[in-house]
């Protein structure tokens, strides 16, 4: 089924996370214009106002952004502290390898070597101090850009990125840094339960150069 263009604007709104300029919705979408694609906007916007969802359409920082409600922060703020306290999963260890080697690296970017969403991976690794965020790439939509942060070279025990070991190496020793904080959750969170790329895949689309 081909999408609609109001199906097509709520999923672009829903994959960024920063405030979407209109004249980057127009020029994405290729087809609406700018007073079409603001008619779209505000029929969004009315929708989640009368359908009464946890979520909502702003426009701040000279764009659009879907939000959720003030009144979920409670909830939010405690599903978060919880998350603070979880282990890495296979999927979170996997995607720290992806960061390290290909550092800087957009979501969109590690979703299209995983495969799968990263969201809640990236989350949880910025939550435990092993990834920032370094900046916005040029692309479209200017996405953020993430990095290792120094916690994560006293996490793996090494001085620089360069002394990251070889790619088909990295995996068991993040399992053997992982293990000092508890065992890894063999269970890959929701959202990120997709079979994982084979290691010659990996190979192939991750190398040390990109760690700099």
């Amino acid at each position: 089924m081909t999408p609609t263009p109001k199906q097509i604007l709520e999923a672009l709104l829903f994959a960024c996370d920063a405030p979407v300029p209109l004249a980057t919705l127009v020029e994405v979408m290729d087809g609406p214009d700018a007073a079409e694609v603001s008619a779209l906007l505000a029929e969004l916007g009315r929708e989640y106002e009368e359908s009464d969802r946890g979520v909502a359409l702003a426009e701040i920082a000279g764009g659009y952004q879907i939000l959720s409600r003030r009144e979920c922060a409670p909830w939010i703020e405690a599903m978060l502290r919880s998350r603070r306290k979880a282990r890495l999963s296979r999927a979170g260890l996997e995607t720290l390898a992806i960061v390290a080697y290909k550092q800087p690296i957009t979501k969109v970017e590690i979703d299209g070597i995983r495969g799968v969403d990263s969201g809640g991976s990236l989350h949880t690794l910025l939550e435990r101090n092993l990834v920032l965020i370094r900046g916005r790439s040029k692309a479209v939509g200017r996405p953020l850009l993430y990095g290792t942060t120094p916690d994560f070279l006293s996490y793996m025990g090494i001085n620089d990125l360069s002394d990251l070991p070889e790619l088909k190496e990295l995996g068991s020793v993040l399992e053997e840094r992982e293990r000092l904080h508890g065992d890894v959750d063999e269970a890959l969170p929701t959202g990120d339960a997709t079979q994982a790329p084979t290691p010659a895949a990996e190979e192939e689309a991750m190398s040390p150069e990109g760690a700099a």
